[in-house]
């Protein structure tokens, strides 16, 4: 990678070897380390040991989890926030810091935010078989800010309803009013 790096910073007209750029690409390639390592993590690990069993059929909702991605597109990045609600079933509960390390997982992936909602809910559903997992992503995109049309203050909204979140409006409803987003009456 670092090669690839020093190849791009001479292909924009840039030297490399000037004080500024030396250390470049060793920087460079030691944050795509880190922006990337939701595909060296695994969530099986990660959950394991926080599975809990509780008497509980009551929502738990998780907000503003803070994520960070790159669009797959551009390779920009996108970051906003990440909620997070299910309702147990079977006196299954995951431990609350869980639910961020599962939406940074999937996030720290090239990703479309179309496909980060669906795969946190899944994954939440998967682990734990809950009666219904709801999942809604409010971010900005740098490919939009940055290039082409640049709306710099253009937010991206997309959910993802499994289960009760689903199918019952109430139980959607509720869910939407605790993270903060109005509902039709």
């Amino acid at each position: 990678m670092q090669n690839d790096v020093r190849k791009l910073l001479l292909s924009i007209g840039e030297d490399p070897d000037r004080e500024g750029l030396r250390r470049t690409p060793q920087r460079v390639e030691a944050a795509w380390a880190e922006l990337t390592r939701g595909y060296r993590q695994n969530v099986e690990d990660v959950v394991r040991s926080a599975i809990f069993e509780v008497e509980s059929n009551n929502m738990v909702v998780v907000r503003d989890i803070e994520i960070y991605s790159l669009c797959e597109h551009h390779l920009l990045p996108f970051y906003g926030v990440c909620h997070i609600g299910y309702i147990p079933r079977g006196r299954k509960v995951l431990g609350v810091s869980k639910l961020a390390r599962i939406a940074d997982i999937y996030a720290r992936r090239l990703q479309v935010q179309e496909r980060l909602t669906g795969q946190i809910a899944r994954c939440i559903m998967d682990v734990l078989h809950p009666a219904g997992v709801g999942v809604v992503i409010e971010a900005r995109h740098l490919c939009m800010m940055m290039r082409g049309v640049q709306q710099q203050k253009s937010r991206m909204l997309t959910s993802a309803l499994l289960g009760c979140f689903q199918d019952l409006p109430a139980t959607r409803n509720e869910f939407m009013h605790l993270i903060g987003i109005a509902t039709p009456d």
